[in-house]
């Protein structure tokens, strides 16, 4: 008689967070932080139509890397709590903190109780009155929480980013140089990217889905900026020193000359 298999509940927890860890590493990065104005989202999302930052309520958003079906059921989980609790109570009655503790514990149940746990890694982030009043929480698959600030980074690899933002991050600074800062930051994975510290891709490749919770907003603060508005924030491309060569050559004909 073959006697079953047996893992003990340490190993289990184990090759669960690895699988995870490994399922969210393998997306984009997804950066949020604070600026002047509200939060900023910017995320690497070469897709047009499935979004990893959405609105949640009023002045609510959420951020998401990893498998996309499972923080879009996530997403839309919460947008249903929000929905909820604002109609039976009050709208101003709806916090980032609630939503982020009912996360945290559907994330820890499915962590402990399922086979396979969530591949997902989420921010839920809350524009205040005040700059002093805004929020970012951060979610792991396991169910971890996390009040983070002035900024998150989430998927891909994250220590470049966060080594780049730490020294270059500020809450007072306005929407541009925010979106600048974030950008930088995410450039700061292509040197690691390949071995031989060369891009894996160029910088202007990188395709960005940016959104803002926008405190200027009467109600609903939540605002994708695409098109024309996108293309005004972002930085302008380094120009290339070529004035500096005719300069040389007119030099050199004039030393010539001479």
């Amino acid at each position: 008689m073959t006697m079953p298999l047996y893992a003990s509940p340490e190993q289990l927890m184990r090759e669960r967070s690895e699988l995870a860890r490994k399922g969210i590493a393998r997306g984009r990065s997804v950066v949020v932080l604070k600026y002047s104005g509200g939060v900023l989202f910017v995320a690497e999302n070469p897709s047009a139509t499935l979004h990893k930052v959405s609105e949640i309520y009023d002045r609510i958003g959420f951020a998401a890397v990893g498998r996309y079906s499972e923080f879009e059921n996530l997403r839309v989980a919460g947008i249903r709590h929000a929905d909820l609790k604002g109609y039976q109570y009050d709208r101003r009655d709806v916090s980032a903190r609630a939503l982020a503790n009912a996360y945290a514990a559907t994330l820890g149940s499915i962590f402990t109780e399922q086979l396979k746990p969530f591949e997902v890694e989420v921010c839920v982030a809350e524009v205040g009155a005040s700059q002093a009043e805004d929020q970012l929480y951060r979610l792991t698959y396991d169910g971890s929480i996390f009040d983070e600030s002035p900024f998150v980074v989430m998927g891909g690899t994250t220590e470049p980013i966060s080594t780049k933002l730490k020294d270059t991050v500020d809450p007072e600074h306005d929407l541009a140089t925010a979106l600048a800062t974030a950008i930088e930051g995410l450039r700061a994975t292509a040197a690691s990217a390949n071995g031989n510290g060369a891009p894996a891709t160029e910088p202007d490749q990188i395709k960005l889905e940016v959104a803002v919770l926008d405190r200027a907003r009467p109600r609903r603060a939540f605002r994708r900026l695409t098109g024309a508005a996108l293309d005004a924030l972002l930085p302008a491309p380094p120009v290339k020193d070529e004035a500096e060569k005719p300069a040389e050559g007119e030099a050199d004909g004039d030393s010539a000359k001479e």
